[in-house]
């Protein structure tokens, strides 16, 4: 069993699922988002953030899954009174090593802990299959349902994204779809009717879905990182985001803007 790299604990969450969360933030990513706020996320291994005083912050750090059921029942009480839990996000934990994963899952579970997973679904359908036993839902990101739009923008085709979004749905998961919107490159209005005629044609059963607005807030990062920003796109215009919020609940479909 091989425990990841973890580069973020992020305690009393409100935008990562349903009441307060405890969020761990595993590190590696199959995919290049050109929009990603958390470039420290992509690499698989631990890597050197420059700050601003010139100290070197080394990100990524392993936890044993003791630790992990630790920090998480610390917070215990806040995700009974306000019907939280944790939540796996990245990064994307589904390309984390699965029988961690799965005994992680395990032992928040037995000590009633709720599990939500924040994925991408660009992992394998063998690792889906392993933990959809054990988790309460997933946070599933959507980026494309155009597949050159999905390569050009993530660096990853969106086959298997879609074939595991299906079989969530097949297998009863709870689904939590969210949709993060790209001025004038997703926030059209044909572009959000064909993905509701794909929901309903392949009858993708839905909780909720989430119309994220593009955001930069992550920019200072990349130049800590030495890498290139690439985030380089603009905020979808309120008016339109409550038309694509309108069209999504004339099919409906239960929508919250922002995650």
């Amino acid at each position: 069993m091989q425990s990841p790299y973890i580069f973020n604990i992020q305690k009393f969450s409100t935008h990562d699922g349903p009441g307060i969360r405890t969020t761990f933030f595993f590190k590696g990513c199959p995919l290049q988002c050109m929009w990603c706020h958390n470039p420290e996320s992509q690499k698989y291994e631990p890597e050197y953030m420059n700050e601003k005083d010139g100290r070197n912050q080394l990100v990524g750090k392993q936890y044993s899954i003791k630790e992990l059921v630790k920090q998480a029942q610390s917070d215990q009480i806040f995700f009974d009174r306000s019907g939280g839990g944790v939540t796996f996000s990245g990064g994307e934990v589904m390309t984390q090593d699965i029988s961690y994963l799965e005994e992680l899952t395990k032992q928040l579970k037995r000590t009633g802990i709720s599990v939500l997973i924040d994925t991408c679904g660009a992992a394998p359908e063998s690792s889906f299959k392993k933990l959809l036993p054990y988790v309460d839902g997933f946070l599933y990101d959507l980026k494309f349902l155009d597949t050159q739009k999905h390569y050009k923008f993530t660096g990853v085709q969106n086959q298997l994204v879609l074939k595991n979004l299906q079989l969530i749905s097949d297998s009863g998961g709870v689904i939590y779809l969210r949709l993060i919107l790209l001025k004038g490159i997703n926030d059209d209005v044909p572009t959000m009717l064909n993905t509701i005629a794909w929901l309903k044609n392949n009858c993708i059963n839905i909780k909720r879905v989430d119309l994220i607005p593009y955001h930069d807030f992550g920019r200072d990062k990349y130049t800590k990182l030495g890498r290139t920003c690439t985030q380089k796109f603009e905020i979808p215009e309120k008016d339109r985001l409550e038309d694509l919020k309108n069209l999504l609940e004339a099919a409906g479909y239960f929508v919250k803007i922002g995650g």
